[in-house]
């Protein structure tokens, strides 16, 4: 059932609000945000307030959606470590906190600039809404320091927009109120309706010997740059990466390769003797999503891949040794294969041959959310600044069905997960 959410709100006041973005996955996920709230400027004065992360790719991402930071800290430097960048964000964020006062700072998911803008804004007295909130692995060290990032942010955040009822489990688990917890979907799903919405990209002219290897072959793209796998583990995902292209004639991948040197080192030494394999620079987010949609196997550590993929129907394969996107696992959409190559190898292959995994795995669907959570956050956040009791009704929540007290008896845990198929090569 659809809801008119444009009908729901009473102008009470106008809020002054804080969005803070840092690396590309914060631009993706709260572009629609910021979208969304613009489009009541009589309910919301927004500031866009960037770390710089990653400027190139972040402003390729909010050129998408029409958008620029108002205010770029610039906060990026060679070979910082994660103390200096926690410190640098914590106090540039206290300096811009001091000159105005805000009636909600925003954050989305788990990275260093989420906790230490979060920390910045605590600090300040200033509330804090967290998107993406209520993710667990229970492994402080896989992902790391994403797990560590997200459950601090939790106890600073005065409003929990959950992404899914799993994620809103995790956070009642830990006795956060439930009348503070709005569960959204997946903003992700709606960055991505808007994407597919505009005319496919033209790619460049150096994607040409990607395009013509692709004559009469299936694409693999991969991605993998986490560091809980660099060094050894990176190598050895490579590694297998070469046998499914052996084993497998009719396959080319395409890698877009992360920034970090230690990754790039890693890879161009990996595949220098391994044929139909393009490394490519970091995609701007619209090519990236057209290449999804063409692929026929994902390989990726990344937890966004893992969230974007379902809706185009693409198998995946995780490359991680646990996932907190556990929705598309129980889904039977995605994979944890680990960073075994024989695992991610046999896997693969058995994909990539067809039967009934493969036909299991392409199904079409979302369950990570339906391109509505842009407005539900702006309704909650609302409410939630009225002062209100509650901030979503259980019509107006996504995924209302698994509210039921049946359905939460029967969630499983966040588990690893692991595939020991022998299946041969087709």
């Amino acid at each position: 059932m659809a809801f008119d959410f444009s009908k729901r709100m009473k102008d009470i006041f106008k809020a002054s609000v804080a969005v803070v973005l840092g690396t590309r996955p914060e631009a993706i996920k709260l572009a629609p945000v910021i979208a969304e709230l613009r489009q009541h400027p009589a309910m919301f004065d927004v500031t866009v307030l960037s770390t710089g992360q990653h400027r190139e790719m972040l402003a390729q991402v909010l050129e998408a959606f029409g958008l620029r930071p108002d205010v770029d800290l610039a906060l990026m430097q060679p070979g910082q470590t994660l103390p200096d960048l926690t410190a640098r964000v914590v106090v540039a964020m206290d300096a811009i906190l001091s000159k105005t006062t805000y009636d909600m700072l925003l954050v989305e998911g788990d990275t260093t600039t989420v906790f230490a803008a979060a920390l910045a804004a605590f600090y300040r007295g200033i509330p804090v809404g967290h998107v993406e909130a209520g993710l667990r692995s229970h492994d402080m060290k896989n992902p790391f320091p994403e797990e560590a990032n997200r459950r601090l942010v939790s106890v600073l955040a005065d409003v929990h927009f959950a992404p899914t009822f799993h994620a809103a489990r995790e956070l009642l688990s830990e006795n956060i109120p439930a009348e503070r917890i709005v569960v959204t979907g997946n903003t992700v799903v709606d960055a991505l309706l808007h994407i597919t919405s505009l005319p496919a990209p033209r790619l460049p002219e150096e994607f040409g010997p990607l395009e013509r290897d692709l004559e009469g072959r299936r694409l693999v793209l991969m991605t993998s740059h986490r560091r809980e796998s660099l060094g050894a583990d990176q190598a050895r995902i490579c590694q297998a990466v070469c046998k499914i292209l052996k084993d497998n004639p009719d396959v080319v991948v395409a890698y877009p390769v992360h920034l970090n040197p230690r990754v790039r080192e890693v890879v161009v030494d990996s595949f220098s003797d391994c044929e139909r394999v393009h490394l490519l620079p970091p995609l701007p987010y619209m090519d990236f999503v057209h290449m999804m949609k063409r692929s026929a196997l994902i390989l990726t550590d990344s937890g966004g891949v893992q969230e974007e993929a379902p809706t185009f129907g693409v198998p995946v394969l995780v490359l991680r040794k646990l996932t907190e996107r556990l929705e598309a696992v129980q889904n039977g959409q995605s994979l944890v294969v680990g960073l075994d190559p024989e695992a991610i190898r046999s896997a693969a292959n058995e994909i990539l041959c067809g039967g009934a995994l493969a036909e299991r795995m392409r199904r079409v669907g979302n369950p990570f959310g339906d391109g509505h959570a842009a407005a539900r956050i702006r309704l909650g956040l609302h409410r939630h600044l009225q002062g209100a009791a509650e901030l979503l009704t259980a019509e107006e929540s996504f995924g209302v069905a698994q509210w039921a007290p049946d359905a939460m008896n029967k969630s499983k845990r966040m588990s690893e997960a692991s595939h020991d198929r022998t299946k041969p090569v087709c």
